[in-house]
């Protein structure tokens, strides 16, 4: 498998996950969002539902004619970040009372950020990883909750916030890794693709020779 020939696929269109990625020096040769149901199963664990979604966006992704296209020397990396209080999920919505709520939820608590990462390799192998970030917000005042909803950034986030913004200023401690919670563990996602054959170093001295 020739360096050169080699194609990297991030199975999602979220600006953060193509940011960090591009953080870590690895450059996607396609950007191709899927679309898969994230509704929870009955009773199915936050940590099982990340890494669930990971796969099925992974699988999703190696599928599509697309990324076949692409030839045979492809990876593809897909994520998927949950938000959770206990076993409760707090997802994702463009609801502002469900915003409201979630972030009355995590107010002066702590809750867990859990990242699932899937990798497929040109061989078809599939690796999965799924990372977990403890995060303690100081407790909310009305006016925190209803300036923050009013920046819009919630949208769209597991757990109606997003760390690289205003809600940063809302964390009294972190237990893990910071990138994780934005979306991406950089540490385990760059450790999957090199330990399967992914070419990483040669794609950073690709960089720096620009």
């Amino acid at each position: 498998m020739s360096e050169d020939t080699v194609k990297l696929v991030l199975a999602s269109a979220s600006p953060r996950r193509i940011a960090l990625l591009e953080q870590a020096g690895l450059v996607p040769d396609l950007i191709f969002p899927v679309d898969v149901d994230e509704e929870p199963r009955r009773r199915e664990a936050p940590r099982i539902l990340a890494g669930r979604l990971a796969r099925d966006k992974a699988d999703a992704a190696a599928a599509s004619p697309a990324v076949r296209a692409l030839g045979r020397n492809v990876f593809i990396v897909a994520a998927d970040t949950t938000v959770a209080v206990g076993r409760r999920n707090v997802g994702k919505s463009d609801d502002v009372d469900f915003a409201i709520d979630a972030l009355k939820l995590l107010s002066g608590r702590m809750h867990r950020v859990y990242t699932g990462v899937c990798v497929i390799t040109p061989k078809g192998r599939h690796l999965l990883r799924v990372v977990e970030t403890r995060v303690r917000f100081k407790r909310l005042t009305r006016e925190d909750i209803e300036t923050y909803i009013k920046s819009d950034e919630w949208r769209g986030k597991a757990g109606c916030y997003a760390i690289q913004g205003r809600a940063e200023a809302f964390v009294r401690a972190i237990g893990g890794t910071y990138s994780n919670v934005v979306g991406l563990p950089l540490f385990e996602t760059v450790s999957m693709l090199q330990g399967s054959g992914y070419p990483v170093y040669y794609r950073w001295s690709q960089q720096l020779e620009v």
